[in-house]
């Protein structure tokens, strides 16, 4: 019997899943241990062993690869916590970074941050500028070498760095993803006095054009490159020691895993591996549910994630953001704000009651847990309102104190808005629901659909107690909580799920109609390079599909839109058929007649994505049938819960999630408790059991009260 595992690694939980593709699924959840986040995974295999009857040992001896996402490298960004690294670039555009293209001002920032001008500033810079010095070279837009590389000068600039404590240098020099020679040639220099040193290319990281872009992805991938060397290093071997014997394979943005050891070389491509599971965990999902068109929503103790999957397809995205710096990462879309359980509610100078983005992560955690919080969470203020009971999460391991979730919201925020504790705990709940409502609709909206024709999956621990609120916002009417053996734990379903993806682009601007042959040549060049990699990868693959795609513009403008391109050899009538599809697509992002043929069109970036399609597809099993639609055998008892303010409390039924079968039916409103998270069931609702175990809520009348 072979195993494959999926580990989930939140700010607050780290959750798995383990499948052996005959129709066995069990999950685990347990704390996340930062800062060595390696502990936490180790003690969530160590529950999926325990479930299975088996030493850890002769589980991990049967799996055939473990797929890992981790927060470290995301979270090391965000917090600033990454080891200094040095930077060279050609003599006289060392200050690109400082300079920031202007978008330092404004990339990332609020819409109300966006208002005040004199507000903003540009005090994010990623290195000091001791740290970033020149080397003399350059290289035109062809590609030739106009003036050699000094190697004298770079090896004095190197020596450098070393002597100011530097051990990881990025290298991005101009016009380097036409020529690479000379950082190919740095590299080697900087191995000559230290090879121990950890080194990235821009031609090898973010081969595509644009200059500061390419040099901030570059830095950001060279910062975390050691840090996550060292963690999987530290993970890998103590799951050797453990008998693992597959790959340990990490997820990336862009929706695929690669081998643990190709990682670090690319680190910048894991950022948004965390984000990406529960996406790859719908698809699945949805094709087992007949479901094309899913909006994907994840929250956790820390973050609301949303994901979008149009026409089965999960959308996709060539860049984002991180403090403020675009970064070259294909991805997929995944909105997010600091919303999640662990958010804590506060109030602006206003006096104006905010939800997040900090969060009480696991350490200290919400007030209720005891370990020290005193701010109050949205955790919190669903233990006041009822919605989640004192014997608290993971099947009663971790009760939470009421007493100490009604002091935090009251010193907090009920007596400054001289509110009762009850009140300001309700106003919690809505405000959450709202503003994840907001980013459902720039989700949705912004990617140039209508939500109404779309289904919400809602998982993750904190996401089914607010799915039927934040739905209804944006006029959604069925919600799908996958439970069954998933439960809270679906993002690392997802991850089970994932196959091997990598991805090889290459900027080379023409217009069309561009030479098909020039095309033809970058393409078979990118399909080398992504065959290539997927043979390092350690693995067998049941198949392997390509995927080109151009990323194209209407001349003049910054903005590209990414445009798929059809197999075989290119012609004339393909290059007019990819403009035509740029052209549709643009139509559909923007307006039908926002687009402007006689500009004339550019293809600004030629791009291989390739799957390795691994021979393991989890699905959910089915559960048995219940003999009728009545669920009065699976109600534990009730107790007030309060899911409107307007209506206050109300004894509200609770259920045993264990105790339901498919066809049961619930009238809300009623609580559904599962050991690993709590669904809510607001009135005017109905939460039916499916046939995998999911239940899903169906809302008669959009805005119905509870």
């Amino acid at each position: 019997m072979a195993y494959v595992i999926g580990v989930d690694v939140g700010g607050t939980f780290t959750d798995a899943v383990l499948d052996d593709d005959a129709g066995t699924i069990v999950a685990a959840k347990s704390p996340s241990t930062p800062p060595d986040y390696s502990h936490g995974v180790l003690d969530v295999l160590e529950l999926l062993a325990e479930q299975l009857g088996r030493p850890l040992t002769d589980v991990l001896a049967d799996t055939h690869h473990i797929a890992h996402g981790t927060t470290s490298s995301l979270n090391a960004l965000v917090t600033g916590n990454v080891a200094p690294v040095g930077f060279l670039t050609t003599r006289g555009h060392r200050d690109s970074i400082f300079i920031m293209n202007v978008e330092g001002r404004y990339l990332g920032r609020s819409p109300h941050e966006l208002q005040h001008v004199l507000g903003q500033d540009k005090d994010h810079g990623l290195l000091p500028k001791r740290h970033a010095l020149e080397v003399t070279e350059r290289i035109d837009r062809d590609g030739t070498v106009i003036v050699a590389l000094d190697e004298d000068q770079a090896r004095a600039a190197i020596r450098a760095l070393l002597d100011d404590g530097i051990r990881a240098i990025a290298i991005s020099l101009l016009w380097s993803f036409r020529n690479p020679a000379h950082e190919q040639r740095l590299r080697e220099l900087v191995t000559e006095q230290d090879p121990d040193v950890f080194v990235a290319l821009s031609s090898e990281v973010s081969p595509r054009i644009r200059e500061f872009s390419r040099n901030a992805t570059t830095i950001m991938s060279t910062q975390i490159g050691p840090g996550l060397r060292d963690y999987l290093a530290t993970l890998e071997d103590a799951l050797r020691e453990r008998k693992l014997t597959g790959p340990l394979l990490v997820m990336q943005s862009n929706g695929g895993a690669v081998a643990a050891a190709e990682a670090p070389a690319t680190a910048i491509s894991t950022v948004g591996s965390v984000l990406t599971g529960g996406v790859v965990g719908s698809v699945q999902l949805g094709h087992q549910l007949g479901h094309r068109n899913i909006i994907s929503t994840d929250v956790g103790g820390t973050t609301f994630l949303a994901g979008l999957i149009v026409d089965g397809e999960p959308v996709r995205d060539t860049t984002t953001v991180i403090n403020h710096h675009p970064i070259n990462v294909p991805t997929l879309r995944v909105d997010a704000i600091g919303s999640g359980g662990g958010a804590i509610a506060w109030l602006d100078a206003g006096g104006n009651l905010r939800i997040g983005p900090r969060s009480a992560g696991a350490v200290p955690g919400p007030a209720c847990y005891g370990n020290g919080g005193s701010e109050p969470t949205n955790t919190d203020a669903n233990l006041v309102l009822g919605i989640l009971s004192e014997r608290g999460l993971l099947g009663g391991r971790k009760p939470l104190s009421l007493e100490l979730a009604r002091q935090a919201i009251d010193t907090q925020v009920a007596k400054p808005l001289g509110l009762s504790v009850e009140e300001a705990a309700a106003a919690i709940h809505a405000v959450q629901n709202a503003q994840t409502g907001d980013l459902l609709r720039k989700t949705v909206v912004e990617a140039g659909h209508d939500p109404r024709g779309f289904v919400v999956y809602a998982f993750g621990g904190a996401g089914p107690a607010h799915c039927a609120r934040y739905a209804a916002e944006v006029g959604v009417d069925e919600v799908v909580v996958p439970l069954g053996p998933v439960a809270s734990a679906f993002s690392a379903f997802g991850l089970a799920s994932s196959d091997v993806v990598l991805a090889a682009e290459l900027s080379d601007p023409s217009f069309v109609p561009f030479d098909p042959e020039r095309a033809t040549r970058n393409f078979a060049e990118l399909e080398q390079r992504v065959r290539a990699g997927l043979e390092r990868q350690g693995l067998t693959f049941s198949t392997v599909e390509l995927h080109r795609e151009i990323d194209m513009r209407y001349t003049m403008q910054l903005a590209e839109v990414t445009t798929p391109v059809a197999a075989g050899p290119l012609d004339t009538a393909a290059v007019e058929a990819a403009a035509a599809g740029f052209e549709e697509r643009y139509a559909a992002l923007y307006g039908a007649e926002a687009g402007f043929r006689e500009a004339g069109i550019q293809a600004i970036t030629f791009r291989v994505r390739g799957v390795g399609v691994l021979p393991f597809s989890p699905t959910l099993p089915e559960v048995a049938p219940a003999a009728s639609p009545d669920p009065a055998a699976a109600q534990v008892g009730s107790r007030p819960v309060c899911l409107d303010a307007a209506t206050g409390y109300v004894d509200t039924p609770i259920y045993d999630y264990g105790a339901l079968r498919a066809g049961h039916t619930i009238v809300g409103p009623a609580i559904v408790e599962v050991p690993t998270t709590t669904v809510v069931v607001p009135g005017g609702t109905t939460g039916t059991v499916d046939h995998l175990g999911n239940l899903t809520l169906r809302t008669a009348r959009v805005g119905s009260a509870s």
